[in-house]
């Protein structure tokens, strides 16, 4: 439990090297506890305007924005079964993906639904990511075929890449499918980041392993792992990793948004400002 008040996390730089990377030390970086956004909470993310995304215990997602002001509020969380994923990186397009059931539902701003898409339909049987599209369509990646495959809104399939079993030597597994910055990057957190252009084209491959809660910002990619955050700026041969403090180690979730770090620890959802 954190102490009342302002509690001021100094995150210290570690020396340690990894092949084909090296390590730079974080200059003055720290942060400063701002927040409780909310108790009983199961999963949350946030979208790139500071709206927070919040599901609680009782299958309900509630929009808020940057002040904490409720904006909508989606109720019908449970009818596909067990939620796995929440895409908000278009704020006016909401993704909601039940992975058991192979559908995802696409919400409005105000979280109306405005489409369901059922996979199975389409022959897509076994997806485990998805992800927005920089086209207003949906990333999916097959894994019956090695695929990455882009479909619409009524299911569609537009356009698919190669196999990937014919380009790269190790198929991934993705957990997470971010479109960011005219880039597609899929990442397995057993095999890595596997980048892509809009074509399905492949451009590299970064043993960057073990991470979950996977983001990107601008050319920055950024995950953890039990005890570290780490940061990459594709390109480049520093990666940068930040020790845990103790008292975040038992998080459930850590989202890291230019700004503000989203902690979801024992059901409650914090928030810290840095610099």
């Amino acid at each position: 439990m954190y102490r009342t008040g302002i509690i001021l996390i100094v995150f210290i730089f570690c020396s340690k090297i990894t092949s084909a990377q090296t390590v730079t030390p974080a200059s003055d970086t720290f942060f400063v506890f701002s927040k409780l956004a909310g108790e009983q909470v199961t999963d949350f993310t946030v979208d790139n305007l500071g709206n927070l995304y919040v599901l609680n215990n009782t299958g309900q997602i509630k929009k808020m924005g940057p002040a904490g002001d409720s904006i909508a509020v989606f109720n019908n969380v449970r009818q596909y079964g067990k939620l796995y994923l929440m895409d908000v990186t278009n704020p006016l397009r909401v993704l909601l993906y039940y992975r058991d059931f192979g559908t995802i539902v696409v919400l409005d701003r105000f979280l109306n639904t405005r489409a369901t898409i059922d996979l199975r339909k389409q022959q897509l049987f076994q997806v485990n990511a998805i992800g927005q599209a920089y086209d207003n369509n949906i990333w999916v990646y097959d894994e019956l075929e090695s695929k990455l495959k882009r479909v619409g809104e009524d299911g569609r399939v537009i356009d698919q890449s190669t196999d990937f079993r014919l380009i790269v030597d190790s198929v991934p597994s993705p957990q997470f499918i971010v479109d960011q910055n005219r880039l597609v990057y899929i990442y397995d957190s057993l095999k890595g980041v596997y980048l892509f252009d809009y074509y399905g084209a492949f451009k590299n491959r970064i043993q960057l392993k073990g991470w979950t809660d996977f983001t990107v910002i601008g050319n920055a990619m950024y995950g953890r792992d039990a005890n570290m955050l780490y940061r990459y700026e594709s390109g480049t041969l520093n990666l940068q990793n930040f020790p845990i403090p103790v008292a975040m180690q038992d998080a459930q979730k850590i989202k890291i948004t230019p700004g503000n770090l989203y902690v979801l620890r024992n059901n409650r959802l914090e928030v810290f400002s840095y610099r």
